[in-house]
């Protein structure tokens, strides 16, 4: 039962408010021309970073220009033309398959007992 309110609760298709969220976010992201993907910090979690290095060049590219280009709008208190922000796409997804791929190959390492790819610690 608690599962099933937990999942109606987040799913934006029948949930109002959770849309209500979703659609708050997008008009967030479009103001800026980020995606939701761009928002992932790499130096937070590992797995991010891991996913972002096996990605292409050009996707990371991508993101990081659209990264600079939503500082630079912020810095002047401006946002995108309305015309461009019609066509982004705040929740097209380019790292959620690398991503769930990563944490998958870090708990088969984790459950036959090896070491992880990497022994970095966040500060």
């Amino acid at each position: 039962m608690l599962s099933k309110l937990s999942a109606w609760f987040v799913n934006p298709r029948r949930n109002p408010l959770a849309r209500l969220h979703r659609n708050a976010v997008a008009s967030r992201l479009r103001k800026y021309g980020l995606r939701y993907d761009d928002l992932y910090d790499p130096y937070h979690d590992l797995d991010i970073k891991e996913a972002l290095a096996r990605l292409p060049r050009e996707v990371v590219d991508a993101r990081n220009q659209r990264l600079k280009r939503a500082m630079d709008l912020s810095m002047k208190h401006q946002y995108l033309p309305d015309d461009v922000q019609a066509i982004q796409t705040p929740f097209r997804s380019y790292l959620f398959d690398m991503l769930a791929l990563v944490k998958k190959e870090s708990a088969e390492r984790e459950a036959l007992g090896a070491l992880p790819l990497y022994q970095i610690t966040i500060p």
